[in-house]
């Protein structure tokens, strides 16, 4: 058997590589390169006997072994440093580059596109004759910058009734499922009514569905939100419009029709200004009225801090879900929306909420003040 690099371990060295085999310890590179180096151990196997029995190229066990050979056992079973492509841009080129993504894109440019920042980049530097926009965005990759992307954000200013109204939430939510103390979850949708000028024609075999991209718009529907936070049921109510009273008759019917065994209800909702108890002022006689606001108990959300309501995410799957499409009036987005309802509720499907109070300390810590070693006021 003519084998040119011949593998010989130390007890140690084999008896560490069938431990680290047999713990798992090894990427599938590695692991390989250590199994072929077991086996080539003892001379007992050629190159292509080890290459068959571990399904690799002889070039890799010859590789394997030459540098267990030259180097050492634990050297074998990593690959070498490999030379990569030098660097396209000079160091005063990529801060260009850097400092050029961050000003306003060009004038009749809305932002900037990796082309357009290659083509700007080449006439600022007189010593770069090209550069192609892969450059461009494994530069701009490595400095975490985006130019074509634009966040919104929408939370104010963090203060204590910030901190409070949340922690209020965060707290129901929290909370054990009670029957007689139910915590629900309302808000509002809106969703445009579009009826077809002309029938669009079905899928087939061979075609996709069609639809004339002319419509006609019937006005809006508004959808009238709740959903229990401890148990999979959800609720929406379509409506025409979207004043204090139809707040308050959705309400009406919380109380009346969908909790009339609950002793209180908790319900959570943004700060809408027809969200209150005066809306059903207005709208009931007041002793109407005074019986319904006694059973509900209204928790909002933080100005500007709507996502805080576990039901915007419920809207959400609503509108991905059923309304993704063109529904031209308001009887057929009553069916379709309530076919949704009871399939969703018969799935008993439910909001993995995971943000907690912990979590909001640990993540606005700093809008917290400093504890002190002696909370009591003083005198």
């Amino acid at each position: 058997m003519n084998i040119r690099y011949l593998v010989e371990l130390t007890h140690d060295e084999r008896q560490d590589l069938l431990d680290r085999v047999n713990k798992g310890e090894l990427g599938a590179r590695k692991l390989k390169r250590a199994n072929i180096l077991l086996m080539a151990d003892g001379h007992t196997y050629t190159d292509l006997d080890i290459a068959h029995a571990l399904s690799t190229s002889e070039s890799t066990v010859a590789r394997t072994r030459k540098r267990c050979v030259e180097e050492s056992a634990e050297a074998a079973l990593s690959e070498r440093q490999r030379p990569g492509a030098s660097r396209k841009l000079k160091t005063l080129q990529e801060a260009k580059l850097v400092a050029l993504a961050c000003t306003t894109a060009p004038e009749g440019r809305a932002r900037w596109t990796l082309h357009l920042l290659a083509d700007e980049l080449v006439a600022l530097c007189e010593d770069l004759e090209d550069v192609s926009h892969e450059t461009v965005r494994q530069r701009l990759k490595e400095n975490q910058l985006k130019p074509w992307l634009k966040k919104m954000w929408c939370i104010r200013a963090v203060d204590p009734a910030f901190l409070w109204r949340m922690e209020d939430v965060l707290a129901l939510y929290a909370a054990p499922a009670d029957p007689r103390f139910p915590v629900i979850c309302f808000d509002e949708g809106l969703k445009q009514l579009i009826g077809e000028v002309r029938e669009p024609r079905p899928m087939q075999p061979g075609s996709p569905a069609q639809q004339d991209t002319h419509y006609k718009r019937n006005g809006t529907a508004k959808l009238m939100v709740l959903q229990d936070v401890h148990r999979p049921w959800r609720e929406v109510i379509v409506t025409q419009r979207r004043r204090r009273r139809e707040f308050a008759l959705t309400m009406k019917r919380l109380v009346d029709e969908f909790y009339p065994d609950a002793e209180r209800i908790r319900v959570v909702l943004d700060q809408l200004n027809t969200h209150g108890p005066e809306s059903l002022y207005e709208t009931f006689p007041a002793a109407e009225a005074r019986r319904i606001t006694e059973k509900l108990e209204f928790h909002h959300t933080p100005k500007h801090a709507s996502w805080l309501n576990m039901v915007e995410i419920e809207i959400g799957v609503l509108m991905s879900q059923c309304l993704d499409r063109r529904i031209g009036d308001m009887k057929t987005m009553e069916s379709e929306v309530a076919a949704w309802v009871k399939r969703r509720n018969d799935e008993k499907a439910q909001i993995n909420w995971l943000f907690t109070i912990d979590k909001a300390r640990e993540k606005l810590a700093r809008h917290y003040p400093e504890p002190t070693l002696n909370q009591s006021p003083s005198p």
